[in-house]
């Protein structure tokens, strides 16, 4: 499984990893229970490959925010999504100090929180993005 095959579906919980193209969607199946379903043509769905923090300079992506809270939770899940907004804001001051406190909203910290446990709790320890794998080779 790679960082880029990785999805976010609006109106569906959870991540889910990318199957096979359908008449009617696409084919996904959850990280967290293994079950397949069809997400339909008209669901907004997002690559997490594509997603990025805003930041005071540059936006960074969300596989290296991902990267930075594996590196500082030692391979471990990290802080829970369902914790006081305040230690959320704590927590993600301390593992990315540049973030934009004005436009990171506690929903997308909370959401971040997730998606990261989500991903160490199915195994993903390595979160590149498609032109950083081509570049190693």
């Amino acid at each position: 499984m790679e960082f880029k095959d990785i999805l976010a579906i609006s109106g569906m919980p959870g991540l889910y990893k990318y199957v096979a193209q359908s008449k009617t969607g696409i084919i996904v199946e959850s990280l967290a229970d293994g079950r397949r379903s069809n997400a339909a043509a008209t669901s907004r769905v997002s690559a997490l490959s594509e997603i990025s923090m805003f930041t005071e300079g540059e936006d960074i992506a969300l596989a290296e925010v991902f990267t930075r809270m594996y590196a500082y939770n030692g391979g471990k899940e990290g802080l829970s999504h369902k914790e006081s907004p305040e230690k959320m804001k704590a927590y993600f001051a301390e593992v990315l100090p540049e973030y934009d406190r004005e436009r990171v909203h506690v929903s997308d910290i909370k959401k971040a929180l997730s998606w990261y446990n989500i991903l160490v709790g199915a195994g993903l320890t390595e979160f590149k993005l498609p032109q950083e794998e081509q570049s190693e080779e």
